[in-house]
């Protein structure tokens, strides 16, 4: 087992990616930031529930070549009629991606691709590019922010009539690998669209995942984003997204946390325009040794925000699953109606979840409210369907996939929501969750 300095030095050893300009000075102002601040420990109150030593079991390195893959190869990832945007181990895979449905009004793109292009989308990029990602706090955000080596761009200026599916999928290496995966999504002035971003892994290889996501809503812009992390059991994935929503604009985020041996997701939204309303809601399933960290923060730092979050965590086996929510209301932000809740169930005696709603009220003219439940299997549901002549195992999964079907149901693409129902009948049927190891 390495130590975490010895990790980390590592991941700073990684492959060194060439810009120009203004970019290049972002990368090693990033690297400085990087080499400053290093892993986070329990010392740091905002990680003092994960334990990350599982990964400081290995050594990571930067992926030197990059796999070819074919559509059959991620066929089962895919979503009918969707503007496709593939990522293989952090690099653009055009021959996998499908941009005819894009349209006007409309662009996705390599991200690289629109640096120094010359065109309006490249002002637009400069202009938002690590302005919003804490890279000067966060060691995680500064290693991607230095090490990426593409990202997906996405720009709406009306409105989206197909979902823009954003596919980054990872590939078994012979030695553990990171990657690093980049997502920009402007959101004009009264646009509208629904972007998926979708985490996958082909095979059972062990590699880190270090991804970065950064959201602009101006005013009226309405945006539906679907975040699913599906792993596989060895991977190690660390996400941050950071969210600045203007003007009577509605952002509305769902998180599916399933996959990877450790993972955490940070997101992190902003209302900076009066009347701003915010809807989050998440989903952590997991099983065997698995721990799955979610973490959100909402500032209303102006009038008349709303902000609504539902986060759900399902545990089993040995798995630790941690929720922190905390919404901070502003001196300024009179009108403010805010509501959290955290509803968690625990399928073992030796699962763990740990809940920590928080709110942060500067003024008095708001309505805020709060909680978390913590408990098991309701005992008079399970003894319905058992009357009924349901076995007690299928009565239990019945019950446990209603508890997470709440979140699933509310993602907009029909074909994620059957393909994701039937990951998580998969985890629950046969072997129960408790005896898969993961």
């Amino acid at each position: 087992m390495l130590t975490k300095e010895q990790c980390f030095e590592l991941l700073l050893l990684g492959k060194a990616v060439k810009s120009e300009g203004w970019l290049e000075q972002i990368r090693v102002e990033a690297l400085e930031h990087a080499e400053t601040l290093n892993f986070p420990s329990a010392r740091h109150d905002d990680w003092r529930f994960t334990d990350l030593s599982p990964l400081f079991l290995h050594g990571f390195h930067s992926v030197d070549s990059f796999a070819r893959l074919t559509l059959s190869d991620i066929d089962k990832f895919l979503i009918p009629g969707a503007i496709r945007l593939v990522f293989v181990d952090g690099c653009y895979a055009a021959g996998l991606s499908d941009l005819t449905q894009a349209g006007t009004g409309v662009t996705v793109a390599s991200l690289v691709e629109c640096f120094g292009a010359g065109r309006l989308g490249d002002q637009i990029v400069t202009a938002n590019f690590g302005r919003h990602a804490p890279y000067k706090q966060d060691a995680f955000v500064a290693l991607n922010t230095n090490f990426f080596e593409d990202g997906a761009w996405v720009h709406v200026t009306k409105e989206a009539a197909a979902p823009i599916h954003l596919l980054h999928v990872a590939t078994k290496r012979e030695t553990p690998s990171a990657i690093y995966p980049r997502c920009m999504v402007v959101m004009e002035p009264s646009s509208r669209a629904t972007v998926v971003e979708d985490y996958v892994g082909l095979d059972d290889g062990i590699y880190f995942s270090n991804a970065v996501t950064e959201v602009v809503l101006k005013e009226h812009a309405q945006l539906q984003h679907v975040r699913v992390q599906r792993e596989e059991k060895n991977a190690f994935h660390i996400g941050h997204c950071s969210v600045e929503s203007g003007r009577d604009s509605v952002y509305s985020a769902i998180s599916v946390a399933l996959g990877a041996r450790l993972s955490r997701h940070t997101l992190h939204v902003t209302q900076q325009g009066e009347g701003a309303e915010m809807h989050l809601d998440g989903l952590a399933l997991i099983a065997g040794r698995q721990i799955a960290d979610t973490h959100t923060r909402i500032d209303h730092a102006v009038p008349r925000g709303k902000s609504v979050q539902l986060h759900k965590c399902i545990a089993d086996g040995s798995a630790h699953a941690i929720f922190s929510g905390k919404i901070m209301v502003h001196a300024g932000a009179v009108g403010t109606d805010s509501a959290q809740s955290s509803r968690n169930l625990l399928l073992s005696d030796k699962a763990r979840i740990d809940t920590q709603p928080q709110l942060e009220i500067f003024n008095d003219d708001v309505s805020c409210k709060h909680g978390a439940t913590v408990g098991q299997i309701d005992a008079d549901a399970l003894f319905f369907l058992k009357s009924r002549g349901l076995t007690e195992e299928r009565a239990r999964n019945l019950l446990t996939h209603a508890f997470a079907a709440e979140i699933i149901d509310k993602i907009p693409v029909p074909s994620l929501v059957e393909s994701l129902g039937r990951a998580i009948l998969e985890r629950m049927h046969g072997d129960r969750m408790s005896g898969v190891r993961t």
